[in-house]
C-alpha cells in the first residue's frame, strides 16, 4: 500500500512466533497505514480502509480521515509504532494488538498553502493503541480491526 513519500510510518516491533498473532500484527499496521492512505487520498472510503476494517474499527478509520479532511490537512514527517504486544483471544478469532505511538515527528500539513503545523515536543505526542483485530470469514489470512482504543498522553509510552 503506497503513501507519499513524505508520510513515514515506521513499524518497530518484533512479530510475535504465533501465526494468527502475526497476522494479525501485520493488518494492524496496515489499517493504520490505510487511515493515512486515506488522507492523502482524501477519502473514507479508499479500498485499503475497507479492506483492513470492521465496525468499531471502521467507525474509528472514517472519524480519522475525514476530521484531516474537512479541516483541509494531511499528514507529513514519520510516525513511530513500537512496544507491540500481541495476545490471542479465547477462540482464536481474535487478537488484540497493543503499542505505543511516537507522533513528535508527524505533523499537520494544510492542503492548500503546503504549511506544516509544527508543535513543540509533548505529551500529547505519546497515544497507546488497543486494536481488536479479528479473521475475516472469507479473507485467506486477513485481519480486520473491529475496535480501536485510544489512551492519549500515554505516559508509559515516553
Amino acid at each position: 500500500m503506497s503513501l507519499p513519500a513524505d508520510m513515514n510510518l515506521v513499524f518497530d516491533w518484533d512479530k510475535p512466533e504465533d501465526k494468527n498473532e502475526a497476522a494479525a500484527m501485520d493488518d494492524a499496521a496496515n489499517f493504520i497505514r490505510a487511515i493515512y492512505r486515506g488522507v492523502d487520498k482524501g477519502t473514507a472510503d479508499d479500498a485499503a480502509v475497507v479492506t483492513y476494517s470492521t465496525a468499531g474499527g471502521l467507525r474509528y478509520a472514517k472519524t480519522q480521515i475525514e476530521s484531516r479532511v474537512d479541516g483541509g490537512w494531511t499528514a507529513t514527517g514519520t510516525r513511530r509504532h513500537y512496544q507491540a504486544t500481541t495476545r490471542l483471544g479465547p477462540k482464536g478469532t481474535s487478537v488484540e494488538v497493543a503499542f505505543c505511538v511516537d507522533s513528535s515527528k508527524f505533523f499537520g500539513q494544510e492542503i492548500k498553502t503546503g504549511k506544516v503545523l509544527k508543535t513543540e515536543p509533548s505529551i500529547e505526542d505519546f497515544d497507546h493503541f488497543e486494536i481488536i483485530m479479528v479473521k475475516h470469514p472469507t479473507g485467506k489470512d486477513l485481519w480486520q480491526a473491529s475496535e480501536v482504543y485510544v489512551e492519549a498522553e500515554a505516559t508509559q509510552c515516553r
